[in-house]
Order: C-alpha cells, then structure tokens, then sequence
C-alpha cells in the first residue's frame, strides 16, 4: 500500500510519543517496542480509516491503547499451566468402550423379567431405597430385595466372558 509522504512522515513522527506510551502502560521495554510495532500494522492495514486533517499522532495512541486493553483481557481470561496440570485436568477418557459395556448392562435389563427390571431399575439406576421401591412396587421390602438377589445373579450370567 503507498502512503504519500506527509501521512508517512506524521506516522514516523509519532513513533517516540508512541514507544513513551506504550512503556508507561506495560512497563517492559521489549513489550512496548512490540505494541507500537502492532500499532503500525493495524494503523496502515486500516489506513483508509484515518480522515485526513486529524491528529495522526491522537489516532495511533488510540491504537495502542485500544490493543493493550485487548490483550489485558484476553491475558485475564488465560490460565498460566507450565507444568500441563490444569490442561490434563480438562482432558477426558475415551468413552466408547464405557458406552459399549452400558449398552450390553441396558440390553441384559432389559431381558430380565419385568418384575425383577422394575425392582433394578428403582433400586440400581434411580437410587431409591429398599423401602421407597417396595412402595412403588406395593410390596414386602423383602420382595424387592429377593428381586434384586435374582437380578444381580441373572446379570452377572448375561454379562459374563
């Protein structure tokens, strides 16, 4: 992109005001010198945003503002892992074959007789106690626990090696 040679003299003259600016808000020197250097990128890809007659110097320092602020949040919504902790922290297991043992365990239920499932399915998958499925099924809590003996044995002979 050609810039004509006050728009490029203006720019360069604000380069000192800039690299001031960018040290007092970042403190490191090696950054300040990046953030005018980002300044200077994002000011001649949007050249054709700059209205002649205006302050060039005003309109690069809002640049650099703007995009410090913009890596401050960023930089307040990343987490430091040096050593991968949090990262493996968040990784998970594959789970195919977890999905494949449940859906033999639900055929196998399924299976059982509709008694015995009612009582597993109260008992196993809902938490509900002896005598809260004893109520549902309007029998002894003897009963159901009789029928979770005869379910635990019919599974483990369906599901078996």
């Amino acid at each position: 992109m050609k810039t004509d040679s006050s728009l490029r003299s203006s720019m360069l003259a604000a380069a000192p005001a800039l690299r001031a600016f960018a040290l007092s808000l970042c403190g490191n020197a090696d950054r300040a010198n990046d953030l005018v250097q980002e300044t200077y990128v994002r000011a001649l890809a949007n050249l054709d945003k700059f209205r002649p007659g205006t302050n060039m110097a005003a309109w690069l320092t809002v640049i650099l503002r703007n995009r410090y602020y913009s890596e401050c949040r960023k930089r307040a919504r990343e987490v430091e892992d040096v050593d991968g902790a949090y990262a493996s922290a968040l990784a998970c297991e594959a789970d195919q074959s977890v999905r494949l043992e449940n859906e033999g365990l639900w055929k196998a239920v399924s299976e059982l007789p509709s008694d015995i499932r009612h009582a597993v399915i109260l008992v196993g998958a809902s938490g509900a106690t002896y005598e809260e499925a004893a109520a549902a099924c309007r029998c002894a809590v003897g009963t159901i626990k009789s029928r979770m003996h005869r379910a635990r044995l019919r599974l483990a002979m369906q599901l078996a090696p």
